[in-house]
């Protein structure tokens, strides 16, 4: 006896054949995959070590580099290190020839930034004049000023005395949470937002870090209901870590302009000076090119100088496509140069 099977029986489990396949193929490939992902975190958790000690060697290789130039009178943009074309005497040393970027070390490559911290305003060390013309040249509204200039100093400051507008553990008790003022220098920039009067949008700003907006607002403030917009933010132009001294032949346009009480003229004179043949390396003439009045030659020249010697240096190691990236601190003092901090950032 002869069974038939229907032409639409048959046609049924041809769908069902083809819908198991399909489910086994997407079910090897999510394997295949996760298998893929799971060798590549094994892979990168074995070469942690491996990282480690290749960014740290980068960063002695950074500590290196700033050693030999140790015995320059100044510090520029247009050295090797801020990867620019020479400067100076090291144009027939030996830096001339050495990479900054993908050389070799161990079983795959580093790449090396520098930026050094003179380029920016010590907020440690910085007083209440030179805060407020910061604030001033951000755009920040004249009735706050007084507050977060305050605010910071009493906060770095190892007393518990309040200044008029700021404020000390009393106050930031009163928060939720409750914590209290440092009275101590400040360590990380980011610290800035636990101060009394700085907002978010105040410390990143609202602009690029290296070009000063057209219009400053100088402190005039912004239209009721309108959100607060910044030329810059308190962490382009500060730093926790530095000598004190502002290197004008590294600062961006930003901090000449804090300086130099938001003259554009006496910053574009500074630009021209800098980019002359020869250029000029020197405070008091730089100075005199911007035209800055002999009333306040004294107080700037306090606090300028043409030479930095604290940088952050950044290493980006690379194994096989995967990189990881170290932070460091380091300090120069002569040709002695030391490692103040280092840790992963990514």
């Amino acid at each position: 006896m002869k069974i038939f099977i229907s032409r639409k029986t048959r046609g049924f489990a041809v769908i069902i054949v083809l819908a198991v396949i399909t489910m086994l193929t997407l079910l090897a490939g999510a394997f295949a995959y996760s298998m893929k992902v799971e060798t590549r975190l094994a892979a990168n958790a074995n070469n942690d070590e491996q990282f480690y000690w290749m960014g740290r060697g980068a960063v002695e290789r950074a500590c290196w580099w700033k050693a030999l130039d140790g015995n320059q009178p100044y510090t520029s943009l247009q050295q090797y290190w801020a990867g620019g074309p020479g400067d100076g005497s090291e144009t027939n040393g030996p830096l001339a020839s050495e990479p900054l970027a993908d050389f070799p070390i161990g079983p795959g490559t580093v790449s090396l930034t520098f930026t050094e911290l003179e380029s920016k305003i010590n907020v440690n060390t910085a007083n209440a004049s030179l805060i407020q013309q910061v604030l001033n040249t951000m755009g920040v509204d004249a009735g706050d000023i007084s507050v977060v200039s305050d605010s910071i100093l009493d906060w770095i400051d190892a007393d518990d005395d309040t200044r008029p507008a700021g404020a000390e553990s009393d106050y930031y008790q009163g928060l939720n949470p409750p914590y209290y003022a440092k009275n101590a220098p400040i360590d990380d920039i980011q610290e800035l937002l636990l101060i009394k009067g700085v907002t978010s949008e105040m410390f990143d700003g609202g602009s690029s870090a290296n070009a000063p907006s057209p219009r400053q607002r100088l402190g005039f403030g912004h239209a009721p209901g309108q959100a607060p917009t910044y030329a810059f933010g308190l962490r382009d132009v500060f730093t926790p870590f530095s000598t004190g001294k502002i290197n004008i032949l590294t600062a961006n346009n930003n901090v000449l302009l804090s300086i130099l009480n938001n003259d554009t003229n006496a910053v574009q004179a500074i630009r021209t000076a800098l980019d002359s043949d020869p250029p000029i390396r020197d405070v008091n003439q730089l100075l005199t090119a911007a035209g800055v009045n002999p009333a306040s030659l004294g107080q700037i020249q306090s606090y300028v100088g043409v030479r930095g010697d604290v940088y952050e240096v950044v290493a980006t190691a690379t194994i096989s496509g995967i990189s990881h990236e170290y932070t460091a601190i380091i300090y120069r003092k002569g040709s002695n140069v030391q490692v103040v901090s280092f840790y992963r950032t990514k």
